[in-house]
């Protein structure tokens, strides 16, 4: 930890970036500055907070989260790669792809002029990932935190072949209650029900969450905003370099089989994920490289 603060760590009046050991010995990066505070595990460089001043939290983290070296987080952002879901070859092959788990590097640290604070992070193969790592490829992961939260996901794709990846920031929002939220941007658009064998449907309307939902929409650029009348406050997501969009609320009895998403947890998250999946997986051309771009910010309502 002295030498990540040694190299990396900001400190400039009230605003600072250091490392500490959080949960279960996994070191993470506080942030403070004029705009926001957040707080980022450098396992899976996996966003755990993100709270703008004047507002209440806007990442939900599970209060029976697991906090293990190489086990996934219940709650924040995690990142989703090289696929979304199942490997659909071989079934021993974790879920979403294996990015969650490493310690990823601290590439940069930067203060922006403007008072953002912006962390560059990349990751390599490891001994027990590396047979799932996609050949001759490198990503890296920026994100900036203000009065806006930016992410972006870069995989360069350095071999003589095309690659095709999958990809998701699944992000697990803060909401007040459950019942009192509506999810605009996806009106008029088809899904696939994963809960029905992945049959394709259409929306109409906004999306209030009355049970169970696992759902996969296609062709997805628009904004969507998550209506929170409970908090009073309006969650804006915008995206480039991603045309699907994941929408994800256990409800009771999958979460009560999950085990480590808390008391009635369901109940103050929602996930709307922004996503390379199903039919909008990325082929990558040598040479060139893919952008997942995804920003949030808070409104009154």
């Amino acid at each position: 930890m002295d030498l990540l603060n040694e190299k990396s760590a900001i400190k400039n009046g009230n605003n600072y970036l250091c490392f500490t050991k959080g949960k279960g010995g996994i070191p993470v990066i506080n942030i403070k500055n004029k705009f926001a505070t957040a707080i980022i595990s450098l396992q899976g460089a996996h966003v755990l907070s993100w709270i703008p001043n004047d507002e209440d939290e806007v990442i939900w983290l599970s209060e029976d989260a697991s906090f293990q070296p190489g086990k996934s987080i219940r709650g924040g952002i995690p990142i989703c790669w090289p696929w979304f879901g199942a490997h659909e070859s071989n079934p021993d092959f974790p879920a979403h792809g294996f990015a969650r788990n490493p310690l990823w590097q601290i590439i940069c640290t930067e203060q922006l002029d403007d008072g953002r604070t912006r962390v560059t992070f990349n990751t390599e193969p490891q001994p027990d990932n590396e047979q799932m790592w996609p050949p001759e490829t490198t990503v890296q992961y920026q994100v900036t935190i203000g009065n806006k939260l930016e992410m972006e996901l870069v995989t360069h794709n350095n071999g003589a072949e095309p690659i095709v990846i999958g990809q998701a920031l699944h992000t697990y929002f803060n909401v007040g209650d459950i019942d009192k939220v509506l999810l605009h941007g996806l009106e008029d658009t088809d899904y696939l029900d994963k809960l029905e064998g992945f049959q394709r449907k259409h929306q109409r309307g906004p999306i209030s969450i009355e049970g169970e939902v696992d759902r996969i929409y296609l062709d997805t650029v628009r904004e969507c905003v998550i209506g929170d009348k409970s908090m009073k406050r309006n969650i804006v997501i915008n995206k480039v370099g991603s045309h699907s969009t994941v929408v994800w609320n256990p409800w009771q009895a999958t979460a009560a089989k999950m085990g480590d998403l808390g008391k009635e947890g369901y109940k103050q998250m929602l996930c709307v994920e922004s996503c390379n999946a199903a039919d909008d997986v990325v082929t990558i051309p040598s040479g060139k490289a893919h952008h997942l771009w995804v920003q949030y910010r808070v409104e009154k309502s």
